[in-house]
């Protein structure tokens, strides 16, 4: 069956619409279950295994970048760029309508933070070599002083904020659910909001067309990351 973006209102105040496209569900479930493993590997030390899904970490974030500019509407980075005010206001209690479609303006901030963080770990993990059990495939294309700082940053400072990036995450989820009351697992799943008629409601494109874009978009980072890997001494 195809996929709906727009289903019948519940009542006069509400709207059911497709917020999140099948692609954008199938990057957040994979990442999380990616990074899960990346750091579980690496606090048990099994290397191997951490590499691999490091690379496809690796994968992983290099497509988000791309499908934030040519994904579904409420996945694009356009969608949930806010500045000060919308900040500001959402914190004091004034949330727009739109706030409750895609990401709200601190989603969005933690959204952002948890793909920077990321972004910098697979990349010191690249360079890493710590002289002894293992080296990042890129860690001869740089000098052993930055290599050096790599291998400390990715073992220590690194590794430790993205596990409270991740405990913050899974809170934040908790929050929202038992007190706000605004259940944000659900939608991830089924890719429907039901959100305020009053709101911008136009959906995610999330159609055949698309879906095969992702996954070209997906085997080209794929095949980018295969050929990062293949450079490891």
């Amino acid at each position: 069956m195809p996929p709906s973006s727009s289903l019948p209102a519940r009542d006069a105040r509400t709207v059911r619409t497709r917020v999140w496209d099948l692609p954008t569900r199938l990057f957040h479930w994979l990442l999380a279950l990616t990074v899960t493993g990346v750091l579980a590997t690496g606090l048990l030390g099994v290397m191997e295994w951490h590499f691999r899904l490091g690379y496809g970490v690796l994968t992983l974030l290099l497509f988000r970048l791309f499908w934030g500019f040519i994904g579904g509407r409420w996945s694009r980075f356009s969608t949930f760029v806010h500045g000060p005010r919308s900040i500001v206001a959402y914190l004091r209690g004034r949330v727009h309508p739109d706030h409750l479609i895609g990401h709200n303006p601190l989603g969005a901030l933690s959204v952002f933070a948890m793909l920077g963080l990321l972004a910098i770990q697979v990349t010191s993990g690249l360079l890493a070599d710590d002289a002894i059990t293992y080296a990042g495939p890129l860690s001869h294309k740089v000098s052993s002083a930055t290599a050096s700082l790599a291998t400390s940053w990715h073992a220590t400072y690194g590794k430790w904020i993205v596990i409270a990036l991740v405990v913050v995450h899974i809170l934040a989820v908790a929050y929202y659910a038992l007190v706000r009351r605004q259940q944000l697992i659900g939608p991830m799943l089924s890719g429907d909001k039901t959100v305020q008629s009053d709101a911008i409601v136009a959906p995610s494109r999330d159609d055949v067309t698309s879906r095969w874009l992702a996954l070209v978009l997906f085997a080209g980072c794929a095949g980018f990351a295969f050929w990062i890997a293949s450079l490891r001494p």
